[in-house]
Protein backbone atom coordinates (compact mmCIF):
# COMPACT_ATOMS: atom_id res chain seq x y z
CA UNK A 1 0.00 0.00 0.00
CA UNK A 2 1.25 3.37 -0.43
CA UNK A 3 -0.16 7.28 -0.44
CA UNK A 4 1.33 10.07 -1.51
CA UNK A 5 1.76 13.77 0.14
CA UNK A 6 3.67 16.94 -0.51
CA UNK A 7 6.38 16.65 2.13
CA UNK A 8 7.21 13.85 5.23
CA UNK A 9 8.72 15.04 8.34
CA UNK A 10 10.88 12.18 9.94
CA UNK A 11 10.84 13.13 13.85
CA UNK A 12 8.68 16.15 15.83
CA UNK A 13 11.16 17.51 17.23
CA UNK A 14 10.48 21.78 17.03
CA UNK A 15 12.45 22.24 14.39
CA UNK A 16 10.43 19.48 12.09
CA UNK A 17 7.24 20.80 13.71
CA UNK A 18 7.88 24.54 12.68
CA UNK A 19 8.66 23.12 9.18
CA UNK A 20 5.66 21.40 9.00
CA UNK A 21 3.66 24.26 10.23
CA UNK A 22 5.16 27.39 7.47
CA UNK A 23 4.66 24.43 5.02
CA UNK A 24 1.44 23.40 5.95
CA UNK A 25 0.27 27.42 5.50
CA UNK A 26 1.40 27.79 2.66
CA UNK A 27 -0.84 24.63 1.27
CA UNK A 28 1.70 21.88 1.01
CA UNK A 29 0.16 18.13 2.52
CA UNK A 30 2.56 17.46 5.29
CA UNK A 31 2.65 14.54 7.47
CA UNK A 32 5.06 14.23 10.38
CA UNK A 33 6.31 10.78 11.82
CA UNK A 34 7.17 10.45 15.28
CA UNK A 35 8.54 7.67 16.92
CA UNK A 36 7.45 8.22 19.86
CA UNK A 37 4.17 8.35 21.80
CA UNK A 38 4.23 12.40 22.39
CA UNK A 39 5.11 14.46 19.69
CA UNK A 40 7.97 16.89 20.45
CA UNK A 41 11.49 15.70 20.99
CA UNK A 42 13.25 17.28 23.55
CA UNK A 43 10.52 19.45 24.62
CA UNK A 44 7.93 17.52 26.51
CA UNK A 45 6.46 18.04 30.24
CA UNK A 46 5.22 14.99 32.48
CA UNK A 47 4.45 14.15 36.42
CA UNK A 48 7.38 12.86 36.66
CA UNK A 49 8.17 12.47 40.65
CA UNK A 50 4.52 12.99 42.13
CA UNK A 51 0.95 13.93 41.04
CA UNK A 52 0.60 17.66 40.09
CA UNK A 53 4.12 18.27 39.81
CA UNK A 54 4.50 18.96 35.78
CA UNK A 55 8.37 18.78 34.98
CA UNK A 56 10.04 19.77 31.60
CA UNK A 57 11.59 16.96 30.61
CA UNK A 58 14.60 17.81 28.77
CA UNK A 59 14.11 21.74 27.63
CA UNK A 60 12.24 23.69 29.37
CA UNK A 61 13.35 27.56 28.66
CA UNK A 62 12.54 29.31 25.69
CA UNK A 63 14.61 32.56 25.21
CA UNK A 64 15.95 31.70 21.60
CA UNK A 65 12.67 30.91 20.56
CA UNK A 66 11.38 34.57 21.43
CA UNK A 67 14.28 36.13 19.16
CA UNK A 68 13.70 34.01 16.34
CA UNK A 69 11.64 34.57 13.13
CA UNK A 70 9.06 31.77 13.52
CA UNK A 71 8.23 33.16 16.55
CA UNK A 72 7.64 36.82 15.10
CA UNK A 73 6.22 35.44 12.33
CA UNK A 74 3.91 32.15 14.27
CA UNK A 75 3.62 33.73 17.55
CA UNK A 76 -0.04 35.63 16.99
CA UNK A 77 -1.08 32.15 15.77
CA UNK A 78 0.32 29.85 18.30
CA UNK A 79 -1.07 32.05 21.26
CA UNK A 80 -4.30 31.81 19.41
CA UNK A 81 -3.97 27.96 19.94
CA UNK A 82 -2.39 28.18 23.86
CA UNK A 83 0.37 29.17 23.77
CA UNK A 84 1.47 31.87 26.56
CA UNK A 85 4.19 32.43 28.21
CA UNK A 86 5.93 33.57 31.67
CA UNK A 87 8.83 35.89 31.92
CA UNK A 88 11.17 36.79 34.60
CA UNK A 89 10.70 40.96 34.74
CA UNK A 90 13.91 41.78 36.93
CA UNK A 91 16.76 39.14 38.02
CA UNK A 92 17.24 36.19 34.79
CA UNK A 93 20.02 34.45 36.27
CA UNK A 94 22.52 33.89 39.55
CA UNK A 95 25.37 32.35 39.97
CA UNK A 96 25.57 30.85 44.09
CA UNK A 97 29.68 30.15 44.89
CA UNK A 98 31.25 29.27 48.38
CA UNK A 99 31.72 32.89 48.69
CA UNK A 100 28.11 33.97 48.15
CA UNK A 101 25.98 35.10 44.89
CA UNK A 102 26.39 37.02 41.97
CA UNK A 103 23.10 38.00 40.40
CA UNK A 104 22.06 39.26 37.08
CA UNK A 105 19.48 41.57 36.31
CA UNK A 106 17.29 42.39 32.93
CA UNK A 107 18.77 45.84 32.97
CA UNK A 108 22.28 45.64 32.56
CA UNK A 109 23.50 48.62 34.05
CA UNK A 110 21.72 46.86 37.90
CA UNK A 111 23.63 43.74 36.88
CA UNK A 112 26.81 45.45 37.13
CA UNK A 113 26.24 47.76 40.49
CA UNK A 114 28.82 47.43 42.73
CA UNK A 115 31.47 46.05 40.66
CA UNK A 116 34.94 47.53 39.91
CA UNK A 117 34.56 50.63 37.52
CA UNK A 118 36.81 48.51 34.51
CA UNK A 119 34.92 45.75 34.52
CA UNK A 120 31.70 47.60 35.07
CA UNK A 121 32.44 49.48 31.61
CA UNK A 122 34.10 46.58 29.87
CA UNK A 123 30.75 44.69 30.34
CA UNK A 124 28.33 47.51 29.22
CA UNK A 125 30.63 47.91 26.66
CA UNK A 126 30.73 44.64 25.31
CA UNK A 127 27.31 43.87 25.26
CA UNK A 128 26.45 47.55 23.53
CA UNK A 129 28.60 46.69 20.84
CA UNK A 130 26.94 43.36 20.05
CA UNK A 131 23.68 44.70 20.22
CA UNK A 132 24.29 47.04 17.82
CA UNK A 133 24.96 44.45 15.81
CA UNK A 134 22.02 41.67 16.10
CA UNK A 135 20.21 42.82 14.18
CA UNK A 136 22.19 41.61 11.37
CA UNK A 137 24.14 38.89 13.26
CA UNK A 138 20.01 37.53 14.50
CA UNK A 139 18.89 37.40 10.67
CA UNK A 140 22.60 35.11 9.87
CA UNK A 141 21.34 33.08 12.79
CA UNK A 142 18.04 32.12 10.68
CA UNK A 143 19.86 31.65 7.66
CA UNK A 144 21.33 29.49 5.63
CA UNK A 145 24.99 30.14 5.34
CA UNK A 146 25.38 29.03 1.85
CA UNK A 147 23.01 31.35 0.50
CA UNK A 148 23.22 34.37 -1.37
CA UNK A 149 21.01 36.23 1.40
CA UNK A 150 23.75 35.38 3.71
CA UNK A 151 26.23 36.38 1.97
CA UNK A 152 24.98 40.09 1.43
CA UNK A 153 24.31 40.02 5.36
CA UNK A 154 27.69 39.03 5.67
CA UNK A 155 28.54 42.02 3.10
CA UNK A 156 26.67 44.51 5.27
CA UNK A 157 27.97 43.50 8.36
CA UNK A 158 31.54 43.86 7.24
CA UNK A 159 30.92 47.35 5.25
CA UNK A 160 29.32 48.82 8.94
CA UNK A 161 32.32 47.22 11.40
CA UNK A 162 34.89 48.28 8.57
CA UNK A 163 38.51 46.72 8.34
CA UNK A 164 39.76 46.87 11.82
CA UNK A 165 36.24 46.49 14.12
CA UNK A 166 35.97 43.41 11.67
CA UNK A 167 38.93 42.00 12.28
CA UNK A 168 38.19 42.30 16.06
CA UNK A 169 34.93 40.82 15.70
CA UNK A 170 36.52 38.04 13.76
CA UNK A 171 38.81 37.12 16.91
CA UNK A 172 35.88 37.30 19.16
CA UNK A 173 34.18 35.03 17.09
CA UNK A 174 37.06 32.33 17.57
CA UNK A 175 37.94 33.24 21.08
CA UNK A 176 37.32 30.55 23.98
CA UNK A 177 34.93 32.11 27.35
CA UNK A 178 37.63 31.98 29.33
CA UNK A 179 39.83 34.30 26.83
CA UNK A 180 36.86 36.96 26.60
CA UNK A 181 36.18 36.44 30.80
CA UNK A 182 39.99 36.62 32.06
CA UNK A 183 41.05 39.80 29.10
CA UNK A 184 38.23 41.66 29.93
CA UNK A 185 37.03 41.42 33.83
CA UNK A 186 39.84 41.75 36.57
CA UNK A 187 37.68 40.62 39.50
CA UNK A 188 35.40 37.19 39.81
CA UNK A 189 32.04 38.50 39.88
CA UNK A 190 31.40 38.16 35.83
CA UNK A 191 33.15 35.48 35.40
CA UNK A 192 31.29 33.42 38.18
CA UNK A 193 28.27 34.47 36.60
CA UNK A 194 29.03 33.99 33.14
CA UNK A 195 31.12 31.07 32.82
CA UNK A 196 28.31 28.19 33.77
CA UNK A 197 26.44 29.67 30.91
CA UNK A 198 29.14 28.48 28.32
CA UNK A 199 28.16 24.73 28.68
CA UNK A 200 24.49 25.92 27.46
CA UNK A 201 26.16 26.12 24.20
CA UNK A 202 27.78 22.90 24.24
CA UNK A 203 31.17 23.88 25.10
CA UNK A 204 33.73 24.11 27.74
CA UNK A 205 35.03 28.01 29.15
CA UNK A 206 38.39 26.75 26.98
CA UNK A 207 36.81 26.02 23.75
CA UNK A 208 37.19 28.20 20.64
CA UNK A 209 34.24 29.98 20.08
CA UNK A 210 32.58 30.15 22.95
CA UNK A 211 33.86 33.89 23.78
CA UNK A 212 31.46 35.05 21.09
CA UNK A 213 28.01 32.55 21.75
CA UNK A 214 28.74 33.08 25.77
CA UNK A 215 28.01 37.33 25.46
CA UNK A 216 25.70 36.25 22.76
CA UNK A 217 23.81 34.58 25.62
CA UNK A 218 24.29 37.17 27.84
CA UNK A 219 22.49 39.87 25.51
CA UNK A 220 19.59 37.82 25.02
CA UNK A 221 19.14 37.40 29.14
CA UNK A 222 19.60 41.02 29.44
CA UNK A 223 17.03 41.64 25.80
CA UNK A 224 14.36 38.48 26.29
CA UNK A 225 15.01 37.46 29.80
CA UNK A 226 13.74 33.81 30.66
CA UNK A 227 10.28 33.01 29.27
CA UNK A 228 8.93 29.67 30.20
CA UNK A 229 5.82 27.92 28.61
CA UNK A 230 2.70 28.82 31.05
CA UNK A 231 1.31 25.35 32.56
CA UNK A 232 4.26 23.60 30.91
CA UNK A 233 6.53 23.05 27.31
CA UNK A 234 4.10 20.29 26.42
CA UNK A 235 1.93 23.47 25.45
CA UNK A 236 4.26 24.75 23.02
CA UNK A 237 4.08 21.06 21.10
CA UNK A 238 0.21 21.37 21.42
CA UNK A 239 -0.24 24.85 19.93
CA UNK A 240 2.01 23.92 17.26
CA UNK A 241 0.34 20.70 16.31
CA UNK A 242 -3.18 22.03 16.13
CA UNK A 243 -1.31 25.00 14.14
CA UNK A 244 -0.25 21.59 11.79
CA UNK A 245 -3.72 20.22 11.88
CA UNK A 246 -5.63 23.41 11.21
CA UNK A 247 -3.91 23.93 7.93
CA UNK A 248 -4.11 20.61 6.42
CA UNK A 249 -1.21 19.07 7.73
CA UNK A 250 -1.10 15.28 9.98
CA UNK A 251 1.06 14.55 13.01
CA UNK A 252 0.94 10.56 13.75
CA UNK A 253 3.03 9.14 16.69
CA UNK A 254 4.15 5.46 17.89
CA UNK A 255 5.72 5.08 13.98
CA UNK A 256 8.92 4.60 13.00
CA UNK A 257 10.27 5.48 9.72
CA UNK A 258 12.13 2.13 8.37
CA UNK A 259 13.90 3.76 5.38
CA UNK A 260 13.80 7.02 2.92
CA UNK A 261 13.06 5.70 -0.68
CA UNK A 262 14.96 6.67 -3.18
CA UNK A 263 14.37 7.03 -6.88
CA UNK A 264 15.63 8.33 -10.10
CA UNK A 265 18.17 9.71 -8.12
CA UNK A 266 16.01 11.55 -5.36
CA UNK A 267 14.23 11.11 -2.19
CA UNK A 268 10.72 9.66 -3.64
CA UNK A 269 9.43 9.18 0.20
CA UNK A 270 9.51 7.01 3.16
CA UNK A 271 8.61 3.48 4.68
CA UNK A 272 7.26 3.54 7.83
CA UNK A 273 5.25 1.04 10.10
CA UNK A 274 5.07 -1.04 6.83
CA UNK A 275 3.27 1.48 4.69
CA UNK A 276 4.88 3.66 1.93
CA UNK A 277 3.89 7.01 1.99
CA UNK A 278 5.74 9.25 -1.53
CA UNK A 279 6.57 12.95 -0.62
CA UNK A 280 5.83 14.73 -3.90
CA UNK A 281 8.17 17.11 -2.82
CA UNK A 282 10.47 16.58 0.04
CA UNK A 283 11.80 14.47 2.45
CA UNK A 284 12.64 16.55 5.75
CA UNK A 285 15.04 14.86 8.21
CA UNK A 286 15.01 15.95 11.74
CA UNK A 287 17.32 13.49 13.00
CA UNK A 288 21.52 13.19 12.98
CA UNK A 289 23.69 12.55 10.59
CA UNK A 290 24.60 9.07 11.91
CA UNK A 291 20.69 7.78 11.97
CA UNK A 292 20.24 9.64 8.23
CA UNK A 293 23.30 8.47 6.75
CA UNK A 294 23.56 5.45 8.58
CA UNK A 295 20.06 3.73 8.97
CA UNK A 296 17.42 5.82 6.91
CA UNK A 297 19.39 5.92 2.87
CA UNK A 298 20.16 2.74 1.19
CA UNK A 299 23.71 2.12 0.05
CA UNK A 300 24.58 3.98 -2.63
CA UNK A 301 22.33 6.93 -2.47
CA UNK A 302 24.24 9.77 -1.87
CA UNK A 303 28.07 10.39 -2.74
CA UNK A 304 30.79 8.02 -0.66
CA UNK A 305 32.10 11.37 0.24
CA UNK A 306 29.06 12.42 2.49
CA UNK A 307 28.98 8.75 3.88
CA UNK A 308 32.10 8.84 5.08
CA UNK A 309 31.63 12.36 6.45
CA UNK A 310 28.36 10.84 8.09
CA UNK A 311 30.27 8.29 9.87
CA UNK A 312 32.92 10.74 11.52
CA UNK A 313 30.16 13.34 12.71
CA UNK A 314 31.50 13.38 16.41
CA UNK A 315 29.09 13.79 19.62
CA UNK A 316 30.30 15.21 23.12
CA UNK A 317 32.75 13.72 25.06
CA UNK A 318 30.57 15.27 28.00
CA UNK A 319 26.67 13.87 28.43
CA UNK A 320 24.32 15.00 30.08
CA UNK A 321 22.14 14.35 33.36
CA UNK A 322 18.80 15.52 34.29
CA UNK A 323 17.40 15.32 37.95
CA UNK A 324 14.09 16.30 39.48
CA UNK A 325 13.09 17.25 42.19
CA UNK A 326 9.58 17.49 43.78
CA UNK A 327 9.19 20.07 46.98
CA UNK A 328 6.52 20.28 49.58
CA UNK A 329 8.14 24.08 49.57
CA UNK A 330 9.95 27.10 47.58
CA UNK A 331 13.49 26.04 48.30
CA UNK A 332 15.35 28.80 50.66
CA UNK A 333 18.54 30.29 49.38
CA UNK A 334 20.78 31.42 52.26
CA UNK A 335 23.21 33.73 50.52
CA UNK A 336 20.52 36.24 48.97
CA UNK A 337 17.01 36.05 48.46
CA UNK A 338 16.84 37.33 45.57
CA UNK A 339 17.86 33.56 43.84
CA UNK A 340 14.75 32.66 44.81
CA UNK A 341 13.33 34.76 41.82
CA UNK A 342 15.88 33.60 39.25
CA UNK A 343 14.38 30.86 36.67
CA UNK A 344 17.96 29.47 36.90
CA UNK A 345 20.73 29.53 39.65
CA UNK A 346 24.16 27.93 39.12
CA UNK A 347 25.91 26.29 41.84
CA UNK A 348 29.81 26.78 40.85
CA UNK A 349 33.03 27.36 42.59
CA UNK A 350 33.61 29.59 39.36
CA UNK A 351 35.20 29.57 35.94
CA UNK A 352 38.11 27.55 36.65
CA UNK A 353 35.75 24.86 38.86
CA UNK A 354 34.02 24.43 35.14
CA UNK A 355 37.11 24.03 33.21
CA UNK A 356 38.07 21.11 35.91
CA UNK A 357 34.47 19.58 36.09
CA UNK A 358 34.65 19.73 32.16
CA UNK A 359 37.83 17.56 31.63
CA UNK A 360 37.20 15.14 34.60
CA UNK A 361 34.08 13.79 32.91
CA UNK A 362 35.85 14.13 29.28
CA UNK A 363 38.37 12.02 31.18
CA UNK A 364 35.41 9.74 32.16
CA UNK A 365 35.15 10.67 36.00
CA UNK A 366 32.45 11.62 37.97
CA UNK A 367 33.42 15.03 38.53
CA UNK A 368 33.72 15.98 42.40
CA UNK A 369 32.68 19.51 42.14
CA UNK A 370 29.77 19.44 39.16
CA UNK A 371 28.15 22.33 37.52
CA UNK A 372 24.83 22.44 38.86
CA UNK A 373 22.25 24.06 36.84
CA UNK A 374 19.06 24.67 38.85
CA UNK A 375 16.33 25.55 37.56
CA UNK A 376 13.32 26.75 38.98
CA UNK A 377 10.01 27.14 36.75
CA UNK A 378 7.50 27.51 39.64
CA UNK A 379 9.34 30.42 40.66
CA UNK A 380 7.48 32.21 37.62
CA UNK A 381 4.97 29.65 37.03
CA UNK A 382 3.54 28.14 40.56
CA UNK A 383 0.58 26.09 38.36
CA UNK A 384 3.44 23.39 38.19
CA UNK A 385 3.29 22.45 41.04
CA UNK A 386 0.16 21.76 44.21
CA UNK A 387 -0.14 25.19 45.89
CA UNK A 388 2.38 26.18 48.09
CA UNK A 389 5.03 23.57 46.51
CA UNK A 390 7.49 24.09 43.89
CA UNK A 391 9.92 21.94 41.21
CA UNK A 392 13.69 21.80 40.84
CA UNK A 393 15.15 21.27 37.30
CA UNK A 394 18.36 20.28 37.17
CA UNK A 395 20.46 19.94 34.58
CA UNK A 396 23.98 18.15 34.58
CA UNK A 397 26.47 18.80 31.35
CA UNK A 398 29.50 17.42 32.91
CA UNK A 399 29.11 13.72 33.23
CA UNK A 400 30.56 10.72 31.06
CA UNK A 401 28.43 8.77 29.27
CA UNK A 402 30.20 5.40 30.80
CA UNK A 403 31.88 6.51 34.45
CA UNK A 404 35.54 4.66 34.34
CA UNK A 405 36.26 6.38 37.90
CA UNK A 406 35.20 9.05 40.48
CA UNK A 407 36.74 11.80 40.71
CA UNK A 408 35.93 12.48 44.55
CA UNK A 409 36.79 8.75 45.13
CA UNK A 410 33.75 8.10 46.87
CA UNK A 411 31.31 6.45 44.27
CA UNK A 412 31.96 2.79 43.20
CA UNK A 413 30.90 3.22 39.18
CA UNK A 414 32.07 -0.72 38.36
CA UNK A 415 31.77 -1.38 35.14
CA UNK A 416 30.43 2.10 34.06
CA UNK A 417 26.68 1.08 33.39
CA UNK A 418 24.26 4.07 34.48
CA UNK A 419 22.51 1.67 37.44
CA UNK A 420 19.82 2.93 39.27
CA UNK A 421 22.35 2.39 42.43
CA UNK A 422 25.23 4.72 40.30
CA UNK A 423 22.21 7.20 39.47
CA UNK A 424 20.45 7.27 42.81
CA UNK A 425 24.66 7.79 44.39
CA UNK A 426 25.40 10.71 42.03
CA UNK A 427 22.30 12.36 42.89
CA UNK A 428 22.80 11.90 46.26
CA UNK A 429 26.16 14.02 45.23
CA UNK A 430 24.17 16.95 43.32
CA UNK A 431 21.65 17.32 46.47
CA UNK A 432 24.79 17.54 48.74
CA UNK A 433 26.16 20.15 47.06
CA UNK A 434 22.92 21.68 46.84
CA UNK A 435 22.48 21.95 50.36
CA UNK A 436 24.88 24.27 51.58
CA UNK A 437 23.05 27.03 50.12
CA UNK A 438 19.82 25.59 50.56
CA UNK A 439 18.75 25.68 53.56
CA UNK A 440 15.29 23.37 53.76
CA UNK A 441 17.22 20.64 51.51
CA UNK A 442 16.70 17.37 51.45
CA UNK A 443 14.11 17.87 53.66
CA UNK A 444 11.82 19.24 51.72
CA UNK A 445 11.94 16.82 48.89
CA UNK A 446 8.92 14.80 48.23
CA UNK A 447 10.05 12.68 44.74
CA UNK A 448 12.95 12.78 42.52
CA UNK A 449 13.45 11.45 39.09
CA UNK A 450 16.67 10.79 37.59
CA UNK A 451 17.69 10.67 33.68
CA UNK A 452 20.65 9.45 33.44
CA UNK A 453 22.73 9.68 29.97
CA UNK A 454 21.32 6.13 29.01
CA UNK A 455 18.03 7.01 29.78
CA UNK A 456 18.29 10.35 27.63
CA UNK A 457 19.88 8.52 24.92
CA UNK A 458 16.88 5.55 24.95
CA UNK A 459 13.86 8.58 25.14
CA UNK A 460 15.45 10.45 22.02
CA UNK A 461 17.63 8.93 19.41
CA UNK A 462 18.82 12.32 18.92
CA UNK A 463 20.57 11.98 22.27
CA UNK A 464 23.72 9.73 21.18
CA UNK A 465 25.72 8.76 23.90
CA UNK A 466 23.81 11.18 26.34
CA UNK A 467 24.52 14.23 23.92
CA UNK A 468 21.84 16.51 24.61
CA UNK A 469 22.73 18.66 21.85
CA UNK A 470 23.01 16.56 19.09
CA UNK A 471 26.28 16.57 18.31
CA UNK A 472 29.53 18.40 19.55
CA UNK A 473 29.36 22.18 19.02
CA UNK A 474 33.39 22.23 18.38
CA UNK A 475 34.34 24.95 16.01
CA UNK A 476 34.64 22.52 13.08
CA UNK A 477 31.86 21.07 13.25
CA UNK A 478 29.59 24.59 13.53
CA UNK A 479 28.60 27.14 11.15
CA UNK A 480 29.41 26.43 7.14
CA UNK A 481 30.75 23.07 8.27
CA UNK A 482 27.39 21.53 9.88
CA UNK A 483 26.33 19.26 10.01
CA UNK A 484 29.52 17.83 7.79
CA UNK A 485 32.19 19.47 6.29
CA UNK A 486 31.88 19.20 3.42
CA UNK A 487 28.34 19.41 3.14
CA UNK A 488 27.60 22.13 5.76
CA UNK A 489 23.86 22.75 4.52
CA UNK A 490 20.12 21.86 5.04
CA UNK A 491 19.66 20.50 1.89
CA UNK A 492 21.45 16.96 1.69
CA UNK A 493 23.27 15.90 -1.16
CA UNK A 494 20.51 13.91 -2.60
CA UNK A 495 17.56 15.70 -4.31
CA UNK A 496 14.25 16.50 -2.18
CA UNK A 497 15.99 15.47 0.81
CA UNK A 498 16.37 18.04 3.49
CA UNK A 499 17.90 18.02 7.11
CA UNK A 500 16.85 20.12 10.03
CA UNK A 501 17.51 19.64 14.04
CA UNK A 502 20.21 20.59 16.72
CA UNK A 503 22.79 18.76 14.23
CA UNK A 504 22.43 21.28 11.44
CA UNK A 505 23.35 24.98 11.52
CA UNK A 506 22.82 27.18 13.67
CA UNK A 507 23.03 24.16 16.48
CA UNK A 508 21.60 23.38 19.57
CA UNK A 509 18.50 24.98 21.67
CA UNK A 510 15.30 26.01 21.07
CA UNK A 511 16.15 28.52 18.03
CA UNK A 512 13.25 27.30 15.57
CA UNK A 513 16.20 28.27 12.87
CA UNK A 514 16.76 25.20 10.71
CA UNK A 515 13.41 24.09 10.38
CA UNK A 516 12.45 27.27 9.17
CA UNK A 517 15.43 27.84 6.89
CA UNK A 518 14.31 24.59 5.46
CA UNK A 519 10.93 25.83 5.00
CA UNK A 520 11.47 28.86 3.34
CA UNK A 521 13.78 27.24 0.61
CA UNK A 522 11.04 24.81 -0.21
CA UNK A 523 8.87 27.75 -0.58
CA UNK A 524 11.20 30.02 -2.74
CA UNK A 525 10.63 29.60 -6.17
CA UNK A 526 13.45 28.46 -8.26
CA UNK A 527 15.81 31.29 -9.52
CA UNK A 528 14.74 30.91 -13.14
CA UNK A 529 11.09 30.92 -12.29
CA UNK A 530 11.46 34.57 -10.18
CA UNK A 531 13.76 35.84 -13.10
CA UNK A 532 10.76 34.71 -15.69
CA UNK A 533 8.31 35.80 -13.45
CA UNK A 534 9.72 39.60 -13.43
CA UNK A 535 10.36 39.54 -16.93
CA UNK A 536 6.51 38.88 -17.14
CA UNK A 537 5.58 41.31 -14.67
CA UNK A 538 4.45 38.56 -12.29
Amino acid sequence: MSRSVDAVVIGSGHNGLVAAAYLARAGWRVEVIERNPEPGGAVATEELTEPGYRHDTFSSWHPLFHTSAAWAELGEELRSRGLDYVNAEDVVTATATPNGAVVAHRDPERTVEGLAPADRDAYLADVSALGAQMDLIGELLGTRLGSAHAARLTATLARRLGVRDGLAFGARLASSARGWLESRFEGRELPDLLAPWVLHTGLTPDDAGGGFQLLALAGALHQIGMPVVSGGSDNFVTAFVRLIEDHGGALRTSVEVERIEVRDGRAAGVVAGGEEILAERAVIANTTPTQLYGRLLPAGAVPERAMEEARRFRFSARAGTQIHLALSEPPRWRADDRLARAPIVHVTGGLNAVSLACAQARAGLLPAEPTIVCGQPTALDPSRAPDGAAIIWIQLQEVPYRPTGDAAGEIDVADGTWTPELESAYADRIVSHLAPHIENLPAAIVGRTILSPTTLERRNPNFVRGDIYAGATDLDQSYLWRPLPSYGSHSAPLEGLYQCGASTYPGPGLNAASGRIVAMDLLTPPFRERVRARLSGG
